[in-house]
């Protein structure tokens, strides 16, 4: 009997959301951004805006879940060429996930070849130990996805968003090519990424997914990593969204300009000393 590989389905086509500059704003660069376990695109509405109002478009391309479709039917090279091809010449496509939606991007980087990866709230393929039991646990499941008290009353509300759902064992395919992204029995040149430029956020308080699992994906990617203070497992949406965003802006401007150019802005306190730019700290919305 003779098989036959399927072929990637292109996921091209009219996008579940976007969020575009003021049409008097250059746009600068784009972000295909894929949620994770339970979301859905309005979930990043707050995201999308403020990347917008600096210049940056942002695209939920319309794509299975994450890990609702076999990682070999999967192909995001179609939103990253109709992306490049719509905007300015030059101008940066960014490939972004959070959760499951980060490993996604991850697994998909080879093939989609985007300019760079922004990956939120790498996921653990094994629940770590003392993790909030968030199956049947409402309360448990907020508190573990946000500490931003709008975003809460927002999920709260949200008849679209599926909770429970961080519970889900993170879909074994995408298991895999996390496990060989973060092994240091796999070379670097055959991760995915092996040289774009990736930006990892992560939460320092993440009771889904501890930092450790973010400082071995950026140690093995070569990545630049940001720590969110007392960030919980949704960066994107936690109470330092405002810093999170801005943090991703300066990521994006860098890139634009070549990614191995150097911060243009460096914070430093009335003393002279310059703190540590990898931890964040915010306040509630």
């Amino acid at each position: 009997m003779t098989t036959t590989a399927a072929s990637p389905v292109p996921l091209t086509g009219p996008p579940s959301a976007v969020w575009e500059p003021a049409a008097d704003v250059t746009v600068r660069g784009t972000v295909l951004l894929l949620p994770g376990r339970g979301e859905h695109p309005g979930v990043y509405a707050r995201f999308g805006r403020r990347l917008a109002f600096d210049g940056y478009r942002v695209v939920v391309p319309a794509v299975p879940a994450a890990g609702s479709a076999p990682l070999d039917r999967v192909d995001l090279a179609g939103p990253v060429t109709e992306a490049r091809g719509s905007a300015p010449p030059g101008t940066p496509v960014v490939l972004a996930g959070s959760d499951t939606g980060a490993l996604l991007a991850l697994a998909a980087a080879r093939r989609a070849a985007p300019d760079g990866l922004l990956l939120v709230g790498l996921p653990t393929t094994v629940p770590p130990p003392g993790a909030p039991d968030t199956a049947d646990n409402w309360t448990d499941e907020l508190g573990a996805r946000t500490s931003c008290p709008a975003h809460r009353g927002l999920l709260a509300a949200d008849p679209d968003f599926r909770p429970g759902a961080l519970a889900e064992d993170v879909p074994a395919d995408l298991a895999r090519a996390a496990e060989e992204a973060a092994s240091d029995d796999v070379p670097v040149s055959d991760i995915p990424v092996s040289g774009v430029p990736v930006l990892v956020v992560h939460g320092s308080a993440d009771p889904v997914s501890p930092p450790a699992t973010a400082r071995r994906f950026a140690g093995r990617l070569a990545a630049d990593l940001v720590l969110v203070a007392d960030g919980r497992h949704d960066a994107l949406n936690d109470a330092a969204h405002r810093s999170v965003a801005a943090a991703v802006v300066q990521w994006l401007e860098r890139l634009r300009g070549g990614p191995h150019l150097p911060a243009r802005i460096v914070t430093t306190d009335a003393g002279g000393r310059t703190p540590d730019p990898r931890a964040l700290e915010g306040n509630p919305a």
